[in-house]
């Protein structure tokens, strides 16, 4: 799907907007159309309400704009010993192993996630920098091997560069923005 469909635009909207969106586009086919056809025009707002329960579905259990703001100015808010525990705990709830990378790996990342066979070194120390730059994830990729890790990932506050959001995806570094953050420690 184009990234800015319609529908992709209301998949990232709340899921009410594309069940108004549904009702109104059914009234007005009730209204315009002859009675034995409305009920056939009205059918044109369905892919508008599947679209609405595919939103309702992912948007559930996510915190709210104020929940979501107040968390992301608590977190801002935290010193690193906190944030790390804060992370290590919300990791180690969902049953991931949470350790500290050692040797060579301790320079580019702070955690090392194992869950199964999967293992993720994760670098969050510039979680309050307004923007990462390319250079934090060359370092985090060229530490992969050297802690047997299989992928990465990047937790910030702030916003990837341009040439850093595309690193990202040439090399499947995972990115844990402000939203991710919020789902991550909103119970906490």
């Amino acid at each position: 799907m184009a990234e800015n469909s319609l529908f992709a635009i209301l998949l990232r909207s709340p899921w009410w907007i594309s069940v108004a969106v549904a009702a109104a586009l059914a009234a007005l086919m009730a209204a315009l159309l002859p009675s034995d056809l409305a009920p056939w025009g009205m059918a044109a707002g369905l892919p508008f309400l599947v679209i609405g329960g595919m939103a309702l579905r992912a948007q559930w259990g996510r915190p709210g704009e104020r929940q979501f703001a107040a968390l992301r100015d608590r977190v801002a808010a935290m010193p690193w010993r906190t944030f790390a525990g804060a992370l290590d705990g919300a990791w180690q709830g969902q049953g991931v192993t949470v350790t500290r990378p050692q040797g060579a790996a301790a320079t580019a990342a702070d955690f090392v996630l194992r869950k199964g066979s999967a293992t993720t070194l994760v670098s969050a120390r510039r979680w309050k920098a307004a923007s990462v730059g390319i250079e934090s994830l060359r370092e985090l990729q060229a530490a992969l091997p050297a802690a047997e890790a299989t992928d990465a990932a990047v937790v910030s506050l702030g916003e990837l560069t341009p040439q850093a959001r595309r690193f990202a995806a040439e090399h499947g570094i995972r990115v844990l923005g402000a939203a991710e953050l919020a789902v991550l420690l909103g119970g906490q």
